[in-house]
């Protein structure tokens, strides 16, 4: 640094601070997110043809708020809060319905639940990509529940619902809206 004038210098050293401070709010809010992970599936993919009896599945207790999770194998990853659900899927064997309405992004890769029941947004940009390694899954036959929401991981896909039971089915091979 003997080198770099006065002002260079400064710069860099809050640079440096500013880089250091990122990194510590977001270890800080990582940790209070991602409550814990559970080891990746390095199976194949969802299978529609199989699903656990629901008689398996076993509630997890979930705070009030928002609660991050993906299935096994990465492939679909959702978002959970009091007024709603909404997930993605990196790959998809389907034709979302609607895909000629949305000529200039993409369809059928994020899915949203709410009061105004399920929809499928046109978003710009990439497909989603699978989940990172970090991303809490959500093991087969296991529930998360969020406010009035409840997700089920099975080997047919993720399923969300509201209490009345409205919601979907996202899988691979299929979306399916309930209620």
């Amino acid at each position: 640094m003997a080198g770099l004038s006065r002002g260079m210098r400064a710069f860099l050293l809050v640079d440096l601070v500013l880089v250091l401070a990122l990194v510590v709010v977001a270890a800080v809010v990582l940790s209070g997110v991602l409550r814990g992970t559970g080891p990746r599936d390095t199976g194949s993919d969802v299978d529609p043809a199989a699903s656990a009896p629901a008689s398996e599945a076993t509630p997890s207790a979930a705070p009030t708020g928002v609660e991050t999770f993906a299935s096994p194998t990465g492939n679909i990853s959702c978002a959970m809060a009091d007024d709603g659900v909404t997930c993605s899927i990196a790959s998809i064997t389907f034709a979302p319905p609607g895909a000629e309405a949305c000529a200039a992004g993409t369809l059928g890769h994020t899915v949203v639940a709410g009061a105004d029941g399920v929809e499928l947004p046109c978003l710009d940009g990439p497909v989603p990509a699978v989940a990172a390694d970090d991303v809490p899954r959500l093991e087969y036959g296991a529930t998360s529940t969020v406010g009035g929401w409840t997700c089920t991981s099975a080997t047919n896909g993720v399923t969300c619902v509201d209490e009345s039971g409205t919601g979907f089915r996202l899988a691979r091979a299929e979306l399916v809206e309930l209620g």
